[in-house]
């Protein structure tokens, strides 16, 4: 269960995100999560493997995974916000 003062349709994003990034994993059988209920702030999520690897594992893998994306468009966005501000300041001159 994820439970956090957080935003609740902001958990359910980023676990909308790990479950597609999950289901692409070859030991993963099954992931999927529901809200319990829309007033509680929390939210049931289930893995299933394959085989003997613990669920914690793929789980983990896959926020470290979705931190990775995360940070890659953070950096495609700011690089290309630095050379739109370079292009406008060239285009005042």
């Amino acid at each position: 269960m994820v439970t956090g003062g957080g935003n609740l349709m902001s958990d359910v994003k980023v676990l909308a995100l790990d479950k597609m990034m999950r289901n692409s994993t070859p030991d993963v059988e099954f992931c999927g999560y529901c809200i319990t209920h829309p007033s509680e702030s929390k939210i049931n999520f289930r893995i299933q493997t394959r085989g003997a690897l613990p669920a914690v594992e793929p789980f983990r893998k896959g926020l470290n995974d979705l931190m990775g994306v995360c940070q890659h468009v953070l950096n495609t966005f700011e690089r290309s916000m630095k050379e739109y501000r370079a292009q406008r300041e060239e285009e005042m001159q």
